[in-house]
């Protein structure tokens, strides 16, 4: 009998095995969706619509069998008496929520049961039940219903505060109406802000999420209810990997305001911010980057009275620490109005701290000036041509600086760093722009090889760029 030239010997097999970390097995989800399935809802709605119907005027009738009575048909209907009638169309809307009282208060989404007629909700036992709409939240897509039931079952609410990314979560909602179907995921990442939504900071997951889910609970694997599936990035209208939650601390706050007052009213700073580059940080002296870049101050807002200026880099609110411009929103938003909170701002390569009292978020008026009339001049250190802009131009208020209008870019540094032909500059590091004599004498002192923060108004938004000049 032949043998290998080289034999292992069984118990150093079995010690190499043993040695070989074990993998950990996928979590248990049968006994969450089990226990936990009963507190989530079918949520279905109808709209009640006019739609015309087109029917000929008075005295006017075509003989069946005419030429034209197939298009009479087609377009007017059987009838032809009464001219276009307005008739009663229904369409139903389709969604998920859950059950956060024993005597029948129900979460979801305000997308779900907006411009409802009416709203009936499905319990997991089939029964359905007529809600009232106690109210609604648009800027945060929340909706608080009631039903008339005792003794329901009830969801936990946690906190999305101690969730991590990478852990496990499930949802259970009725996609495509069909009711609890359990899916489950990770978290992809927290803190996310989508566009038209600077108020909530969404949790990101891989959950596949579908038209039906809206509204749904999102657990962790303790059975609490972190989060409210509320949209999905899609580019084909289906689940792509992508998903979106909102966080139960912001659900919470709104049920809370619903409650007591029905109606919703949020926090207001008075500033525009943005993120902070690299080359930003260099320009404010900022080991990192990080924070929110004040890149303009509301007149008569909480922010003026307090003290903040342009070109201010919030980094903490209220003992938050502030990474993002992003974050900051929500937690302005959520802070009770009157309420005064301390705010670390980095000014001047140097950390100040501001004390300011938030006020009520409402719509901002709009102002317009009288142009300021002055001559292009081309600034060749830069390479781009400059005149005088109007306030208008600017998008900015009355009696304030009227700044420069860029007029062209050519190869530069200008150019390199972003400015285009339009954008109205406002400010050059920490010096306000009257006009293109301040703007030359400013360029003319700037150093060479360092980066130089410098504010622009973009279609109306105020914008910080890092020009640097070559050395």
């Amino acid at each position: 009998m032949l043998y290998p030239k080289y034999v292992v010997p069984w118990y150093l097999s079995l010690l190499w095995l043993l040695s070989y970390p074990v993998q950990a097995g996928l979590p248990e989800f049968t006994e969450l969706a089990r226990k936990h399935g009963p507190t989530v809802v079918n949520i279905s709605t109808t709209q009640k619509q006019q739609q015309l119907e087109h029917k000929l005027p008075d005295g006017m009738r075509i003989p069946e069998g005419a030429p034209f009575d197939d298009f009479r048909r087609h377009f007017f209907g059987e009838g032809g008496s009464q001219g276009l009638q307005p008739q009663p169309r229904q369409e139903g809307s389709l969604g998920s929520g859950f059950i956060i009282s024993e005597d029948g208060y129900v979460l979801t989404n305000y997308h779900v049961v907006m411009n409802a007629g009416e709203i009936i909700v499905r319990l997991q036992d089939r029964r359905e039940l007529e809600a009232k709409l106690i109210g609604a939240d648009e800027r945060s897509d929340i909706a608080l219903l009631k039903i008339e039931a005792d003794n329901l079952p009830v969801a936990k609410i946690g906190s999305e505060k101690d969730l991590e990314v990478g852990e496990w979560v499930l949802a259970i909602g009725s996609p495509f109406g069909f009711d609890h179907s359990v899916t489950a995921g990770i978290v992809s990442a927290k803190g996310r802000s989508l566009p038209g939504d600077p108020y909530v900071s969404f949790i990101q997951t891989d959950v596949a999420i579908n038209p039906g889910n809206s509204g749904g609970p999102l657990f962790n694997l303790n059975g609490e209810v972190v989060g409210i599936n509320s949209q999905i990035y899609s580019r084909t209208g289906g689940f792509m990997g992508l998903s979106f939650a909102i966080p139960m601390s912001i659900a919470m706050n709104v049920v809370k305001q619903l409650r007591a007052q029905g109606e919703v009213t949020r926090g207001w700073l008075g500033v525009q911010v943005q993120d902070v580059t690299s080359e930003l940080a260099e320009s404010f002296g900022m080991r990192r980057p990080h924070g929110a870049l004040v890149a303009r101050v509301l007149p008569d807002s909480p922010a003026e009275a307090a003290g903040f200026r342009v070109g201010d880099v919030i980094v903490k609110f209220n003992d938050h620490k502030v990474e993002t411009s992003t974050g900051l929103p929500p937690l302005v938003g959520m802070t009770p109005i009157g309420e005064s909170v301390r705010v670390a701002v980095i000014r001047k390569k140097r950390q100040a701290l501001l004390t300011v009292r938030i006020g009520k978020l409402s719509a901002e008026a709009e102002h317009q000036a009288k142009p300021d009339k002055t001559s292009a001049v081309l600034i060749k250190l830069l390479g781009i041509k400059v005149t005088a802009a109007t306030n208008e131009e600017a998008g900015r208020q009355p009696n304030s600086v009227s700044g420069i209008l860029v007029l062209s870019v050519n190869q530069g540094p200008a150019m390199v760093a972003g400015i285009q032909r339009g954008d109205v500059i406002l400010r050059v590091q920490n010096e306000d722009i009257s006009n293109v004599s301040d703007f030359s004498r400013v360029v003319e002192s700037l150093p060479s090889g360092k980066s130089i923060a410098v504010l622009v108004q973009r279609r109306g938004s105020p914008v910080f760029l890092a020009i640097k000049l070559d050395d």
